[in-house]
């Protein structure tokens, strides 16, 4: 059975994923798709043609890693293509934030994203393509932003190295690193004062559009829009101490 499975598939980039799949990979016998929200996934589930699986869990507990990987198994499943969307931000100091939030995020953004792909590996074959939902957050540290920029610079490097280790299986890994999109997102990480954010917020239906095009190219970084670019690069050659300063100012931390 050749399916697409999807985390964070109730909203958001992983949403917009589902829907951009069915296109891009018409070939599908299923689309499985994981959340927390179930009325959000069956709402999805009524916008697709293809047949879609629903997953509705928390993905900070066993059973539904143990779930999906039992369906993997019966259905012989071949992971065309698994995309990792779930995770959050939350913005603010570190000192002013709870402890349960910031570990909430590793563990979310970090945890369940390596375990994920620890189950579905197996399950993959060659052409099969992996695509991490990362940040740009994840190209220079944030104050104001700090455990969440972490935790998509462990996605973007895992995601690097994992697609060193798999190239010899034919499988390619695309880490996704998108700037501030026009979604549910930061209804949960709060908002920075000033407008420097929304002045480079993308729509998330070109973010996804590039993030498949990178992916059937083969490349192994997805970053749309010409100011996220920008930043790819001038992180590679302006010093970490000077972009925690730059960050800082941007997001209005005293």
């Amino acid at each position: 059975m050749r399916i697409a499975l999807i985390t964070g598939a109730s909203s958001g980039i992983g949403r917009e994923f589902a829907l951009q799949i069915e296109r891009a990979l018409p070939r599908l016998d299923e689309i499985w798709v994981v959340a927390r929200r179930t009325d959000r996934l069956r709402e999805l589930e009524q916008k697709m043609n293809t047949k879609v699986r629903i997953f509705d869990g928390d993905l900070g507990r066993d059973y539904i890693f143990e779930k999906i990987q039992r369906d993997l198994e019966r259905s012989q499943a071949n992971i065309r293509m698994l995309v990792l969307s779930a995770g959050y931000g939350k913005t603010g100091e570190l000192e002013n934030t709870p402890v349960q939030e910031l570990l909430g995020m590793i563990d979310l953004n970090c945890r369940a994203l390596t375990r994920m792909i620890g189950i579905c590996l197996p399950f993959l074959s060659s052409g099969s393509r992996i695509l991490p939902v990362a940040s740009a957050a994840a190209f220079s540290p944030q104050p104001g932003f700090a455990v969440y920029a972490a935790t998509k610079s462990y996605v973007y490097s895992l995601s690097l190295g994992l697609g060193k280790e798999l190239r010899r299986r034919n499988i390619y890994v695309t880490a996704v690193c998108p700037g501030p999109v026009e979604t549910e997102f930061f209804l949960r990480a709060g908002h920075f004062s000033g407008k420097s954010r929304r002045a480079v917020s993308a729509d998330v239906e070109k973010v996804v559009n590039q993030a498949l095009w990178d992916s059937a190219k083969k490349r192994t970084v997805s970053v749309y829009g010409f100011s996220m670019k920008a930043v790819r690069i001038l992180s590679k050659i302006v010093p970490y101490a000077v972009a925690a300063e730059l960050m800082k100012r941007m997001n209005h931390i005293k």
